[in-house]
């Protein structure tokens, strides 16, 4: 288990089981996030699954995968009602890696941010 509070990760399909597990393979710390999937959930189904994860986890951080998607307005919905709720979206490993290890929520968000790369093919001679 982790020392570090909990923190919810919200994508579609299987992105947040998928990069919580690479987190928890990478970093061998168990328990740090929660995987949130709004796979056959309405709107108010993400609420409520997220609602029920944070509720669980006592968690009041929740990372999303795309800034405009489901997952990510249900968590704005939620964090109206609750303004000490924080919401990170458009998260990537980096960032995920970062927060487990220690790494302050902007520093975190920093970290996925410079690992961000166009890494180009050689050009033939």
């Amino acid at each position: 288990m982790s020392e570090r509070p909990a923190a919810i990760v919200a994508g579609h399909g299987g992105f947040a089981a998928g990069i919580v597990s690479a987190v928890e393979q990478v970093t061998g710390m168990a328990g740090c996030f929660v995987p949130v999937t709004n796979a056959g959930l309405a709107p108010a189904g993400i609420d409520e699954a997220l609602r029920r994860a944070l509720a669980e986890s006592g968690a009041r951080l929740i990372f999303t995968d795309l800034p405009a998607g489901s997952c990510t307005m249900a968590a704005r919905r939620l964090a109206k009602e609750d303004p000490g709720l924080v919401v990170v979206t458009g998260v990537a490993l980096p960032t995920l890696l970062a927060y487990a290890c220690g790494s302050a929520v902007p520093e975190a968000v920093e970290s996925g941010r410079k690992a961000m790369q166009l890494l180009e093919a050689p050009r033939a001679p």
